[in-house]
């Protein structure tokens, strides 16, 4: 009986201990579990270096790398369309079969070019039809109207930003409308344009790279000094050295 008691007793120790066992195994296991071993994220970014690398350095605002003085920078849309759309602009357009033509509500005479030309002059930037068409013809008609410099000339220094705005756009149908503008509204205005050329011409002188603009760039400097005379060739040549004056 003793024998069959101590063995009956041995069992239950060997299994309580078994028991035990398996619950320090589970409960070590649990702790694996729930332990979480530190990210490489969190070990680099306590280090002095990664600290020192997120944190931005003054010299980062001149890295060409950061940022770029010359690339493209975001333009806001012109109002031109918006104005349009609403009757703003007193002229509409009349397909024809042949070629498209201006139709005004009024004589373009008795319009006040204070702000019409100017928003003409942004309209040049719209790269949609009938926009296109609508800003280019109706500032051209503008110009060609009886007193149209003494109407045009005060409105420069507003107008002449307008245009360059033109001359640097990335596409190349509205840098030809632009163009085109420029030299028109020289041969209205004449000498009066020089005081602004400076502002203009930094963007044709980068055109000019292009082969394809070398003409029509070389043919509209020759017209601004057509009409801007002597002093407006001192100002081309001081920006486009390697201009060649009508006069030679």
């Amino acid at each position: 009986m003793q024998r069959s008691e101590c063995s009956g007793g041995v069992q239950l120790r060997n299994r309580a201990a078994g028991s035990n066992d398996q619950r320090e195994s589970s409960s070590t296991q649990m702790k694996h579990r729930t332990t979480v071993p530190p990210s490489k994220s969190s070990s680099l970014t306590s280090s002095p270096e990664a600290a020192r690398r997120a944190r931005p350095r003054p010299s980062d605002k001149l890295n060409p790398k950061t940022i770029n003085p010359f690339g493209e920078q975001p333009r806001a849309p012109t109002a031109f369309a918006a104005i349009y759309s609403q009757g703003g602009i007193p002229c509409r357009l009349v397909h024809g079969s042949v070629k498209h033509r201006l139709q005004w509500e009024c004589p373009p005479e008795i319009l006040p070019f204070d702000p019409l030309l100017i928003t003409l002059a942004e309209g040049l930037r719209e790269t949609k039809h009938p926009y296109t068409f609508v800003s280019k013809e109706g500032f051209r008609e503008l110009l060609l109207v009886k007193g149209a410099p003494e109407k045009a000339i005060p409105l420069l220094p507003r107008l002449i930003p307008v245009l360059k705005a033109a001359l640097v756009h990335s596409d190349d149908e509205v840098f030809e409308r632009g163009l085109s503008a420029l030299v028109q509204l020289s041969v209205v205005v004449g000498p009066s344009l020089n005081g602004h050329l400076k502002l203009l011409l930094t963007s044709l002188s980068k055109r000019l790279m292009d082969k394809k603009f070398k003409e029509p760039i070389t043919s509209a400097l020759q017209k601004l000094e057509q009409h801007g005379g002597s002093a407006s060739l001192i100002i081309i040549k001081s920006k486009i050295p390697t201009y060649c004056s009508i006069c030679c």
